[in-house]
């Protein structure tokens, strides 16, 4: 093992619970996210840094990931799903995203915008034929839905497909696709020759599709993402999802990924409010820890000021989610919250850090770097904010 890669080896985190959430935990719940933090700092934390460094998507961890159930858990075990309700869901992303970002990005891809759809509006027989090997992880599934044109508004998209009477032709491209370059299968959304979106499973191999890989990219390193282009693509008429049509479907999925950001992003920064803390403890100016001054005590205050209001705001939407009240609205606000402060957050300790900060040997800035996407895929920040000013005011101002 070289120097890179042994950064990090040993992890010691301890979540914050200044308000005692855990008391609003089940015993099951506080065993999942046990057993998910354990192998985040196994699999996850020894090797993220290097990972990150060299661009690398660990191809392995797919299948890790799909034996310690991160893959669809809200799916019902006769699927291969976890069969568990929402918080479950949330811990598992925010523990995946203690570790990385770009890790908890190829999970909730997998879960919530692969096998989501297709639970909820594909045929039995889909259901049957992908849905376990996602959830075990033989399969990886990306989700199509942003185009080089239309990212803020998918209802523009210019991806169709055509009726050829046995099959379907399916043209046009869609960009920023995470797990794209490794995917097996993807749910792709196109517009029919009525100017109807639906969505598709398109499958690696089939003749015309194309899987590009994004490069250059100084955020989610340890993630593939890539291009997904599709040059007159026979697809067999029954991939076609028949539960459900229009915007409101991709949508649909969407505010599932969205609850499990808003998850993940507080697992970042709780990771790097710990990093501060105890850094902080340690590192001597002036003859004592820099803990001791006024202004480091004030920044680690908000931190987990910060942490606590975002846990839990998070914990109620879950227990909305598992109500089935939990509106797209509500979903929205959480998410942006949620990568709001945990971007404030990995800045103040990157300060704490002072210039060690900027080194792979503390998590910050591949947290902050990470944080730069998740704050703006799955809606933007500022299209959250205007999600919430049409609830406000019932003028949608993004149109």
């Amino acid at each position: 093992m070289n120097k890179t890669e042994s950064r990090n080896v040993k992890d010691e985190f301890e979540s914050p619970d200044l308000y005692l959430l855990d008391d609003l935990l089940t015993e099951e719940h506080k065993l999942i996210r046990s057993s998910v933090r354990t192998f985040v700092k196994k699999e996850i934390t020894p090797n993220i840094e290097h990972w990150a460094e060299n661009n690398h998507f660990p191809k392995e961890i797919v299948k890790k990931f799909g034996e310690i159930g991160a893959f669809g858990p809200t799916i019902p075990i006769e699927y291969g799903g976890g069969g568990l309700d929402y918080i479950s869901y949330g811990l598992i992303m925010q523990e995946i995203e203690r570790g990385d970002s770009g890790m908890r990005s190829t999970a909730s891809v997998q879960g919530s915008l692969v096998m989501f759809p297709i639970y909820k509006f594909g045929s039995e027989k889909q259901k049957r034929k992908y849905l376990p090997k996602l959830a075990s992880g033989e399969f990886l599934g990306c989700f199509g839905l942003t185009e080089p044109d239309h990212g803020s508004n998918p209802s523009g998209m210019t991806t169709n497909f055509k009726d050829m009477e046995d099959h379907y032709l399916l043209n046009g491209a869609k960009m920023w696709i995470s797990n794209a370059p490794q995917a097996d299968i993807a749910v792709v959304w196109a517009k029919n020759e009525a100017g109807r979106i639906h969505g598709l499973i398109v499958e690696k191999g089939m003749e015309g599709f194309t899987t590009p890989e994004t490069h250059g990219k100084w955020s989610l390193r340890a993630s593939c993402t890539g291009e997904l282009v599709f040059d007159n693509v026979k697809i067999p008429k029954e991939n076609l999802l028949p539960g459900k049509s229009g915007l409101g479907a991709p949508m649909n999925c969407l505010d599932s990924a969205r609850f499990g950001i808003a998850w993940g992003a507080i697992g970042a920064a709780m990771d790097c409010y710990y990093s501060a803390r105890r850094y902080a403890t340690q590192r001597i100016q002036f003859g004592k820890p820099i803990a001791s001054f006024q202004l480091v005590q004030k920044k680690l205050a908000e931190m987990l000021t910060e942490i606590t209001k975002a846990q839990l705001l998070n914990w109620k939407l879950g227990k909305m989610m598992d109500e089935g009240k939990a509106t797209t609205v509500q979903i929205s606000v959480a998410k942006r919250n949620a990568v709001e402060t945990a971007l404030n957050i990995a800045r103040e300790a990157r300060q704490i850090h002072g210039a060690m900060g900027i080194t792979g040997e503390f998590p910050m800035m591949r947290h902050m770097m990470n944080l730069e996407s998740v704050i703006t895929y799955e809606g933007t920040h500022d299209i959250h904010l205007l999600i919430l000013g049409n609830e406000i005011t019932g003028i949608p101002a993004f149109k």
